[in-house]
C-alpha cells in the first residue's frame, strides 16, 4: 500500500504542474479574459512563491494550504475559461517540456499580507490595552 500512495502522490504532483502551467500559458494569452487572468495570476504567485501563506510547519494548516487553496484556484480559474481557450493552453502544457519560473514577487505578495496580518493584530493589541488601562 504505501508504494501506492507515494506513486499517487507523485502522479498528483505531476498533474498540478501541468495545470500550473497551462495556467501560465492562460495568463500570458491574449485572447484570456480579465477574470481568468487574476485568478490565474494570484493562484500562480502563491503556487511558485518560495513563501507560503500558511507555514508547513503549523500542524494540517500548513499543508492543508497546499492541498486545498491551489487546487481551488486552478479549478476558479479553469471554470471562469472559455472551455476551448482552457483545452488549447492545457494541451500546450501537456505537451510542452517548460519549467514554471520561480515567482519572486510571489513571496513579496505572501510577506505583504503577513505584514498586514500582523500589522492589524498589533493596531487591535494596542487599542484592548489602552481601552484596558484607562
Amino acid at each position: 500500500m504505501g508504494r501506492l500512495t507515494t506513486w499517487l502522490r507523485r502522479a498528483d504532483a505531476a498533474r498540478l504542474a501541468t495545470m500550473l502551467l497551462a495556467l501560465w500559458k492562460l495568463l500570458r494569452h491574449p485572447d484570456t479574459p480579465w477574470a481568468p487572468k487574476v485568478v490565474a495570476l494570484l493562484v500562480l504567485a502563491y503556487a511558485l512563491s518560495p513563501i507560503d501563506l500558511i507555514p508547513d510547519f503549523i500542524p494540517v494548516l500548513g499543508q492543508l494550504d497546499d492541498v486545498v487553496l491551489v487546487p481551488l484556484g486552478v479549478a476558479l480559474a479553469v471554470w471562469l475559461t472559455p472551455r476551448a481557450l482552457w483545452e488549447a493552453r492545457l494541451r500546450e502544457a501537456e505537451a510542452g517540456a517548460e519549467r514554471l519560473p520561480r515567482v519572486l514577487w510571489g513571496a513579496l505578495l505572501v510577506l505583504l499580507v503577513w505584514v498586514l496580518v500582523i500589522g492589524a493584530f498589533g493596531w487591535w493589541l494596542w487599542g484592548w490595552w489602552s481601552a484596558g488601562s484607562t
